[in-house]
């Protein structure tokens, strides 16, 4: 899949997983729901991993330049998302159950 627009997310309060400061906990309020196939396709994927509202998460590590990838820690898991996937993902900082 191309790097390109997939799809304008809907408002929603809290903020892009992209947008999280590294270390600080989260939690998964929604995922995007795109237009397009190619980005039905990733949320699909997304959730399927287990990106989905409820589940704490914390970005652990980033690339450089440009803080790509991401790797975030979901449950006892760590993923590497490009930032266009973690844009997809809505969270709002704090998380209860985490660790």
């Amino acid at each position: 899949m191309q790097n390109k627009d997939i799809g304008a997310a809907p408002a929603h309060p809290g903020l892009r997983l992209d947008q999280l400061p590294s270390h600080q906990w989260a939690t998964v309020i929604d995922v995007a729901r795109p237009e397009s196939a190619d980005g039905r396709e990733l949320v699909l994927r997304l959730t399927e991993i287990g990106f989905v509202p409820g589940e704490a998460v914390r970005i652990v590590a980033s690339g450089v330049p440009g803080r790509e990838p991401i790797a975030v820690r979901l449950g006892h898991t760590t993923f590497a998302l490009r930032r266009h996937e973690a844009a997809l993902i809505h969270v709002t900082p704090g998380a209860a159950n985490h660790g």
